[in-house]
């Protein structure tokens, strides 16, 4: 009999895999479904961000490996410096500061690698994306659940951990905008966690892919924006979901040189790059597409007003959070999480993410996506309320 590693029995299955596996079932069953579970733009890339991979895919010249360095194309590396320094303020050498990554996902996981040894504890949210634990588990270490609760703004409290187990910390993960909740932080709160990995020698990775939809007055911001911050650590971002292009894997890494460089080491061995054209058309967008951000703001805002305004009709009582293009609802009393997300999907047809999907803090929620079609969106509302939510 084949034996697979041990590591991989820790892992759980990863949620949004099986979302797309029972909506494919219930699909074939001739089920119309609803899908608020997954957040995947369905608006197209930007026109000009296709034209330019287009014109670059013609070239033979980027037939071949990628490009400059193992880094990414130190044009790429440019673009990206350029827009952290409009947009955030935020000053990064593209040379030693800045990595190309496929996705901000494979961040996570080359972070992970770089930085922590078997054995050592690595520091995350509760609820918190479910990626962060698998890769923690894969390199060895352990994962430690920090709770984050509304009457917090879901912020985690470092000084409820206790002392052997910061002892044992090698690296944290922290992310906002956040997911699953939507939660936005502070330059204050940035701050207190460059004071506290200080103190205790650790490495932050700030997962940021979320960090241009902010609603309400609230503003976008960097990690990297408050002093000290790259002394300690990194930002993932990417070009998923500003310029909907999820499906091109195409993201970033910035700060610590240090973190970058041993980064850079575990991604050289692991992958030989990202196709050129595809960093051309993000050098396009980074450079020409801030009106999709715009744009894609001013949709989410409507889609955001209507999912909100639906459940407080139907008697939920929350108040939204200003990040990212996900809702974080209560379950109507007496149900959990995974009795209501069922209830949804077989009474409904609507898919939704259980809270519990994020970890056990997350219970009592449901995460629900804005990236459908509006006329599907008002469908989905629609059959919900006709389930009597509560």
């Amino acid at each position: 009999m084949i034996r697979v590693a041990e590591r991989l029995k820790k892992i759980p299955p990863y949620p949004f895999m099986e979302l797309r596996k029972k909506v494919k079932e219930a699909k074939e069953r001739g089920v119309d479904v609803i899908n608020l579970g997954v957040g995947d733009p369905v608006e197209p890339t930007p026109q000009s961000v296709i034209d330019e991979m287009c014109k670059r895919a013609y070239d033979p010249a980027n037939h071949r490996y990628p490009l400059d360095e193992e880094k990414g194309m130190l044009s790429f590396r440019k673009a990206v410096a350029e827009w952290y320094r409009k947009n955030y303020a935020v000053e990064v050498n593209p040379s030693q500061e800045i990595l190309a990554l496929i996705g901000s996902k494979e961040g996570c996981h080359h972070f992970i690698m770089a930085m922590v040894n078997p054995g050592e504890i690595v520091l995350m949210t509760d609820p918190g994306y479910p990626a962060y634990r698998a890769s923690i588990y894969l390199a060895g270490a352990k994962p430690y659940s920090l709770p984050i609760f509304e009457e917090n703004h879901y912020l985690p409290d470092f000084s409820k951990i206790p002392p052997l187990v910061i002892k044992q910390t090698r690296a944290m993960f922290i992310n906002y905008p956040n997911n699953p909740t939507g939660a936005c932080a502070s330059k204050e709160f940035f701050s207190k966690v460059v004071e506290f990995a200080k103190k205790n020698n650790i490495a932050v990775c700030h997962d940021n892919p979320y960090s241009e939809f902010v609603f309400e007055g609230e503003k976008r911001l960097s990690f990297l924006s408050v002093s000290g911050a790259k002394e300690v650590g990194i930002e993932l971002n990417s070009l998923s979901k500003p310029y909907n292009m999820t499906g091109w894997r195409i993201g970033m890494a910035l700060g610590n040189s240090q973190i970058i460089a041993s980064m850079s080491k575990v991604k050289e061995n692991t992958d030989s790059g990202i196709f050129n054209p595809i960093q051309y058309a993000a050098i396009k967008a980074l450079k020409t597409e801030e009106s999709n951000i715009r744009k894609m703001l001013q949709i989410y805002t409507l889609r955001r007003n209507l999912v909100i305004k639906s459940f407080r009709e139907m008697g939920a009582n929350f108040k939204p959070q200003k990040g990212t293009f996900y809702l974080w609802i209560p379950v109507p009393k007496g149900m959990s999480s995974l009795g209501f997300t069922n209830l949804l999907f077989d009474k409904a047809g609507v898919v939704v993410t259980p809270g519990t999907a994020y970890g056990k803090y997350g219970e009592g929620f449901i995460r629900i996506s804005l990236t459908v079609p509006d006329e599907r969106l008002k469908e989905a509302m629609h059959r919900i309320k006709e389930i009597r939510y509560g």
